[in-house]
Formats: structure tokens, C-alpha cells, sequence
């Protein structure tokens, strides 16, 4: 489990002795200030879980100090501890943005207990929203399956789960790496922390690094309030970026800052923040080759790729086709609120025979096409419909598809014809760059040739 960090700021050294005498425990860190100024500096490097602040300072108070902190990290909770208690002074503080107020001489024992409770309500409130940004996951156990390729992926994993080394993990669309991504998280020492994922395929630069790094209020236009960044709201956990081959080359350093310094800057500011996170990436390319084409940086390759782990496609482990196909076809008629199904050998064997360009996410479309249009107790193979046959002998497009299945078919055959040129789809399609990659992500097309 990753070590919280609390800030005390009070000019008393012996108060501030006690304090830390109190939080100091393996799975806690404490940092300590004597003035707001020095407040401002640790609050801002080491990017605290909590701040506990006296409220007479040599160069302030609290009622000045707690509106700067707040503007700079809205999310932290901060705790007010002072010697001249009234009713007044205690709404003011809890008016100004404090969570609670302690007078002076504290009870530890209670006072412990309670910024406990706090940090607990932060890292569920953390974890709550870090869940909205983490997109739907429609695959299925990662190791489903009984072929020896199945079966040294599990092992590697199961040695890399527990490290808190950053992982690459390479493998073609479709096979399901967002799901080991996901499964190495909630194995490994930052399970009980957020885990947010961001898919890079497509993304332009500016809109990469405000949801990256996040940006202060006026960092550009329409900037009107501060945003926290993807790697705030999964500090103590884990970031998973699909597809970091798209990544930006002006974006890389800033990347590879987070990884050896574990800082980074939010847009529109000039001062470093701390942030303590795994990182785990996912590429359908060959980086090496990125390297030699000068599309990515070989010191973020070298630091990002001290684990590896390769998932096999589908076609070169077919023996595990029928288990993975009974496993969704199960969930997907459950989804649709549908009674019990099987699939017949006869469509096993149609499924073993097809190559799988599009890996487990084209298996997994192919059975949701298959559970909505037809109604038998035991589906055949001529009940699958295979993106090969979607068009007629006339190459008019077949009925049966929905409009947003006509739309992506559409866009993947001009992305293909065009080499996988967004820039040229475009043109083709009649549609600016930024509408078609946004049509490209939410329908989740591949960009391979």
C-alpha cells in the first residue's frame, strides 16, 4: 500500500515533535512547516493527503493561509488546530474552507482517530472519482483459457502484479490489454488506491496534457477554474495509458519527469508537484521502431519498459477460442437480459477457423451480433456474422447492421484505404481531424492498416 503524507505546519517545535511522534508509521510520511511561507512550498512539492496548521503563525494566520491552499489543491482536507477557541472563530475557519478545528492542548488520542477517519473518506472519494474516468471494461478474465501461451502470460503477470515498477505490455488491438492492466492493479501493493486509464490513440497534444497534468485557472482560454489532472486523481495508485506509442514528442519528457522525479507541473504553472503513482503502458506497435523513426524517445523507452510482458493474439492460441466464446457469449446474454444460450460445435469450429484480426474485441462483437439477431436455444454457424460478410456481392452493405456499426464500418474501410491517414480519411470522408478522431475513439475503431 502506498504511504500517505501528512503536513503539519505550526511555528511550536515541540507541538509539531508530538505530532509527528504520532503519525509516524510505515505506512504514514510527515512533513513540517514553521511559517506559511514554508507552508506554501511543502503543500506544493509533497502534495499532502492532509494539512494540520496552527492557526497564529509567525508571518499569518489560518483564516489567509487555508483559501491559498485550497486554491492550489481544492481536494486536500486541512485541519485546524488552535489556542484561542470561540464559536466565531470556528466558523470562520470552517467558512474559509477547514474541515475541523482542534483547540490547543490537543488530545492526541482522539485527534489521531479522526484525521484517520478523514484520510479514509479522502481515499474513497479519490477512488470514486477516479472510477468515472475509468471506461467500461467489456473483456473477460485475462487468462481464460488452457493453452501454454495462456499460461505463461499468467506467470509473468503474477511476477510483475507486485512490483511497483512501471510495466509495458505490448499486444495487438483487440486482445485485451486494458484488462491486464487492470488486473495487475487490483493484484498488486496499490489495490486499495485509484486506478485511471487514459486511451492516447488520436489525442492532440493540449488536450493530452490538460488531462494529464490538469492546468490552473487562466492557464489558457477558457481556463476558469483549476483542473486536477489524471495523475492527481490516481496519486498512490496507477495510471494506465493505452496506446502510449500516439503520445506526443513534446509531451514525452514531461512523462518521463513523473516516472524518475515523480513530479510534474500543471499547465499555467511554474512550480513542481509530487505525485506518487505506477504507471502502466499499453502499445499495439513496435517502439523500438517508433525509436528509429524518431517518434519516441529511447530514454522514456528504457524507463518505462523495465517490465514487459507480450499477450499472445487469438490466432496462436485457437484452443482457448471455445472456452473465452462459451464465457462471453454467457455474459453477453445476460447483459441483454436474455435466457441461457449455447453455442453449437458448429459454431465453435466457425469461431477456431476465423484468424481474429481484431483479437477478443472482434470475437466479442461477433457474439453480440449473433445474441440480438438470432433467437435460437443453440446458436449454429451460420449465425455468425463476420465483418467480411457485412457487405453483399453488389458491395452494398447489409441490412442487418446497425447505424453505428454502419458508421464504424464505414470509417475503419476509408481509414484502411487510406493507410490509416487520419488527415486523408478526413478529406474523404468530408469531416474535419478532430471530428473523425473523436468518432474514432468513441466508436473505438483501430487505425491499423
Amino acid at each position: 500500500m502506498a504511504r500517505k503524507t501528512v503536513l503539519v505546519v505550526d511555528d511550536d517545535a515541540p507541538v509539531r515533535k508530538l505530532i509527528v511522534e504520532c503519525f509516524s508509521t510505515p505506512d504514514i510520511v510527515v512533513e513540517e512547516a514553521g511559517t506559511c511561507e514554508a507552508a506554501f512550498e511543502r503543500f506544493r512539492s509533497a502534495c499532502p493527503d492532509i494539512a494540520i496548521v496552527d492557526y497564529r503563525l509567525p508571518d499569518g494566520d489560518a483564516l489567509g493561509l487555508i483559501p491559498v491552499l485550497k486554491e492550489m489543491e481544492p481536494a486536500v482536507p486541512i485541519i485546524v488546530m488552535t489556542g484561542y477557541g470561540s464559536m466565531d472563530l470556528g466558523v470562520a475557519l470552517v467558512k474559509a474552507g477547514a474541515e475541523q478545528c482542534f483547540s490547543k492542548p490537543l488530545e492526541i488520542q482522539a485527534f489521531r482517530l479522526i484525521v484517520e477517519k478523514i484520510l479514509q473518506n479522502k481515499r474513497n472519494q479519490q477512488k470514486e472519482i477516479a472510477s468515472k474516468s475509468l471506461r467500461k471494461r467489456t473483456g473477460v478474465d485475462p487468462f481464460l483459457g488452457e493453452s501454454e501461451a495462456i499460461r505463461e502470460l499468467a506467470l509473468n503477470a503474477i511476477h510483475v502484479a507486485s512490483s511497483g515498477c512501471p510495466v509495458v505490455i505490448r499486444g495487438e488491438t483487440g486482445t485485451g490489454k486494458g484488462v491486464l492492466a487492470n488486473w495487475l492493479h487490483e493484484n498488486g501493493d496499490r489495490c486499495d488506491e485509484a486506478f485511471v486509464d487514459l486511451n492516447c490513440a488520436g489525442l492532440s497534444r493540449e488536450f493530452l496534457e490538460t488531462e494529464l497534468f490538469g492546468y490552473e485557472k487562466g492557464a489558457y482560454t477558457g481556463a476558469v477554474n483549476p483542473k486536477p489532472g489524471l495523475l492527481e486523481v490516481a496519486h498512490r495508485g496507477t495510471v494506465f495509458l493505452d496506446e502510449i506509442g500516439d503520445v506526443d514528442l513534446t509531451v514525452q519528457p514531461k512523462l518521463l519527469k513523473v516516472v524518475e522525479e515523480k513530479r510534474f507541473r500543471h499547465l499555467g504553472d511554474v512550480r513542481d508537484r509530487f505525485v506518487d503513482v505506477r504507471l502502466i503502458a499499453a502499445t499495439h506497435q513496435d517502439l523500438s521502431r517508433l525509436i528509429e523513426e524518431g517518434k519516441f524517445r529511447s530514454d522514456l523507452y528504457f524507463r518505462i519498459s523495465t517490465l514487459l510482458i507480450v499477450i499472445p493474439p487469438l490466432r496462436d492460441r485457437v484452443e482457448d477460442i471455445p472456452v473465452i466464446a462459451r464465457e462471453l457469449f454467457a455474459r453477453i446474454s445476460s447483459d441483454l437480459r436474455q435466457p441461457h444460450r449455447e453455442l453449437s460445435e458448429s459454431a465453435i469450429a466457425r469461431l477456431q477457423s476465423h484468424p481474429w484480426p481484431g483479437n477478443i474485441r472482434e470475437l466479442r462483437n461477433v457474439l453480440e451480433r449473433a445474441a440480438l439477431y438470432s433467437k435460437k436455444q443453440a446458436l449454429d454457424a451460420k449465425d455468425l456474422l463476420f465483418e467480411q460478410n457485412v457487405e453483399n456481392s453488389n458491395g452494398h452493405y447489409n441490412g442487418r447492421l446497425t447505424l453505428a456499426e454502419l458508421e464504424q464500418l464505414h470509417i475503419q474501410t476509408v481509414l484502411k484505404e487510406e493507410m490509416s491517414s487520419v488527415a486523408k480519411a478526413a478529406m474523404r470522408l468530408g469531416v474535419p481531424k478532430s471530428t473523425l478522431y473523436q468518432k474514432i475513439k468513441a466508436l473505438r475503431i483501430s487505425r491499423n492498416p
